[in-house]
């Protein structure tokens, strides 16, 4: 996945920049480089983002139709986290997006501050992104168990999706 990809390749990069105790031997380029992986990992997330609200919604209902045999300590509170984190991210997509909106609008902002928000934006989804990163594999954990129990297979449509799709064309052959 590439957010661990990305993850690992910070961990490296801090490993090997930083002294004994943890701390940037340079300040400004470590800075830099949180900057980059923050970036990175926004936009690695956003493939899932769009459809994550309903993986954690598919998830909870196999969570609840999975015999208790099966089911690992750790799925309750890592979907609990996920969508704690989700919420963050959307809150954080939504402030973001005022700032630009402003920015459209009568005054424009000045780039730098575009750019701050921006930064500032990724830096604080940092940890929520992280717990994607790390915890997101539950969701596959938790659909791979259900599709040993029967039940557990299907969600009611509503809980899959809240969107309206088209209908599909009529064959007339």
């Amino acid at each position: 996945m590439e957010s661990e990809a990305i993850l690992t390749a910070w961990d490296v990069y801090s490993d090997k920049h930083s002294d004994a105790e943890g701390w940037p031997l340079d300040e400004v380029s470590y800075g830099w480089r949180m900057v980059q992986r923050d970036a990175e990992t926004w936009r690695a997330f956003q493939p899932v983002r769009s459809c994550a609200r309903e993986l954690l919604n598919m998830a909870a209902f196999q969570f609840q139709h999975v015999s208790a045999g099966d089911v690992a300590p750790h799925w309750s509170p890592h979907l609990r986290e996920l969508r704690h984190a989700l919420d963050r991210l959307e809150a954080l997509r939504d402030e973001h997006a005022k700032v630009r909106e402003a920015r459209r609008a009568a005054a424009p902002l000045p780039q730098e501050e575009v750019v701050d928000s921006l930064a500032a934006r990724n830096e604080e989804a940092w940890s929520h992104l992280d717990t994607w990163a790390v915890k997101g594999r539950v969701l596959l954990d938790i659909h791979a168990t259900a599709l040993k129990t029967p039940r557990a297979r299907l969600a009611p449509a509503a809980v899959i999706s809240t969107a309206n799709p088209k209908p599909r064309p009529r064959r007339t052959t």
